[in-house]
């Protein structure tokens, strides 16, 4: 249940993480991974049922007991930086010259 609790944490990270790659497609990129995360889920479900058949219950709770080592693969994922604010530009008061400029040509 712990090792549970400490995968499931790390599923808002990684979408915010994500969002954040994509920032003009917020809900596209939740959306998509709540899917992938439910099909992977199912299909890994099934995969550890299938190897259960055909070895034992004992050798998939081994199996899964190192699952969470492939959380350490994040520490490959690139750093990513903020991006640096663009400076604004002093907006002109008058568009128009004054009779200040128009004098002094």
């Amino acid at each position: 249940m712990i090792i549970g609790l400490i995968l499931a944490s790390a599923h808002p990270a990684i979408i915010v993480y994500a969002q954040s790659l994509l920032p003009g497609r917020v809900g596209m990129v939740a959306g998509l991974f709540f899917g992938l995360a439910f099909g992977i889920a199912g299909v890994g479900a099934w995969l550890l049922g299938r190897l259960a058949d055909a070895t034992s219950i004992t050798f998939v709770y081994h199996v899964c007991a190192f699952l969470p080592a492939i959380g350490l693969l994040a520490a490959f994922l690139p750093e990513m930086t903020k991006p640096k604010p663009r400076r604004r530009q002093k907006k002109l008061r008058d568009h128009a010259p004054s009779a200040q400029n128009l004098t002094s040509r």
